[in-house]
């Protein structure tokens, strides 16, 4: 296992490796306080507003039962305060960041990648892409945004970096796809790739995805994996200590994911070693 993570370093060194992480990023960072989990999030919200029992502890329809009897900006408002605080960036965030990746996927509402990328040592000229929901901006699919939070009318050709926010994020702007509805409308285009922003599309061609605090346990994930990752290499890499569902292992096998049957932590510590030649260059 070793020599596998060792290869994984050095193609993270090449840029042929993209990083694709989940909430469970959130798990090797210090004091955090916002939520790292969907069922975390889904409390935090229904903490605040009532919504029916059977549906409190599941994100989507929570959060479209607020959007429907109350107001989308009282979803957005609600994710804004769940995520207006910043974790520092763990070790292995700032190492992604620091790394040869020109594109970094990150599937959850928090900055903390974009705060490694601020604070990186690597090139300062990089943008991020997120996924805007139709509810607010109907007919645009993305926004994009300077390293300083500015609004773009499209991604700079100079640019050295990529951070994707498909789910959106908290900062610069509150975007968020998060209910039922939000999802409804990326799905029914996502087959044909029109949410998929081009540089994207451009740049996962040949490339290998490594998965780092995912979990393909639920639809949604794995359709947005499996679509993000299209046109991509044939072969990847997932951290999964936990022994997956049988759809988890069906979709690991149908996307040639190799399993990396390792804790996150572990798997952290083992592959900033290997890269610290890289880092240090």
């Amino acid at each position: 296992m070793t020599d596998l993570i060792h290869e994984i370093a050095r193609h993270l060194d090449t840029g042929a490796v993209i990083p694709y992480l989940g909430p469970d990023m959130l798990s090797l960072c210090g004091d955090v306080k916002v939520p790292g989990t969907p069922l975390a999030l889904a409390e935090s919200m229904t903490a605040k507003v009532s919504v029916p029992h059977k549906i409190r502890k599941r994100l989507t329809q929570a959060a479209q039962f607020i959007e429907n009897f109350k107001h989308r900006k009282s979803v957005v408002h609600l994710m804004n305060e769940a995520f207006a605080d910043t974790p520092v960036p763990s070790a292995l965030h700032v190492a992604l960041a620091g790394s040869g990746a020109g594109l970094l996927i990150d599937t959850w509402y928090d900055d903390t990648l974009a705060r490694a990328l601020a604070q990186s040592s690597g090139p300062k000229n990089w943008a991020q892409v997120q996924g805007l929901s139709q509810s607010e901006h109907f007919g645009d699919w993305t926004g994009v945004y300077a390293a300083d939070g500015s609004l773009l009318a499209e991604v700079p050709k100079e640019v050295a970096r990529l951070l994707y926010k498909p789910m959106g994020s908290h900062s610069p702007a509150g975007n968020y796809l998060v209910s039922d509805s939000d999802y409804v409308e990326v799905l029914t285009e996502i087959d044909i790739q029109t949410p998929i922003p081009a540089q994207v599309q451009a740049w996962r061609t040949g490339r290998n995805f490594l998965f780092l605090g995912c979990r393909f346990d639920d639809q949604l994930t794995r359709c947005f994996a499996r679509q993000i990752m299209k046109r991509s290499s044939d072969r990847h890499w997932a951290v999964l200590p936990n022994e997956p569902t049988r759809m988890e292992a069906r979709f690991l096998q149908e996307q040639n994911i190799t399993r990396i049957d390792m804790p996150l932590a572990q798997f952290a510590a083992t592959l900033m070693d290997a890269m610290q030649p890289a880092l240090a260059a």
